[in-house]
């Protein structure tokens, strides 16, 4: 097997969260992580809703946005955030092609950062778009993207046996064959 970083190794998208808050600076510094993801033309296209528990609002707007079964866990995440990509390039005064790919990348980093401060990460499609949007008055000028949980591990024995089965359960990664055409 490949040496891969141990960052890269070790993340993965827990339901399992404790309710340990995270401290500002730590959670300062995720995002700082996301602003410095290459994009096209350095045009930056991803903004983030942050939610955090009993400290604003935006916490209980984006948990009530997620479909049920994300409800049922993501609401032990001391953090949930939303992520947004730019439509339009202010570069180049046209669609940019590019912004779902840069937000995705400013995740990307985000999720390393996380996993080597100790926290984890886990992304959600399941959430109402619509509701969102409402919600937070965005824009058509942005597209909201992943949903995201974030926080510590929790202890798997606090929990109901459904979660602790989705917990425990091994993801897979397609052979290098699979992906290299």
């Amino acid at each position: 097997m490949s040496k891969i970083h141990s960052v890269i190794r070790e993340r993965y998208s827990p339901v399992i969260f404790s309710s340990k808050q995270i401290d500002e600076e730590t959670l300062l510094t995720l995002f700082e992580a996301a602003r410095w993801a290459p994009s096209s033309f350095n045009e930056q296209p991803w903004r983030f809703i942050i939610g955090i528990k009993d400290k604003n609002e935006n916490y209980q707007k984006l948990l009530d946005s997620l479909m049920e079964a994300n409800q049922n866990w993501a609401k032990y995440a001391p953090v949930l955030a939303l992520s947004l990509a730019k439509k339009n390039s202010s570069v180049k005064n046209r669609p940019n092609r590019f912004a779902q790919y840069d937000t995705g990348m400013a995740v990307g980093n985000l999720l390393a950062q996380a996993t080597s401060l100790g926290l984890y990460v886990h992304q959600m499609g399941g959430y109402r778009v619509e509701m969102v949007k409402e919600l937070f008055n965005i824009s058509d000028e942005f597209e909201p993207m992943a949903a995201m949980a974030i926080g510590y591990k929790g202890d798997i024995d606090l929990f109901p046996e459904e979660l602790k089965e989705r917990e425990l359960k091994k993801s897979l990664r397609r052979p290098l064959d699979e992906i290299m055409l």
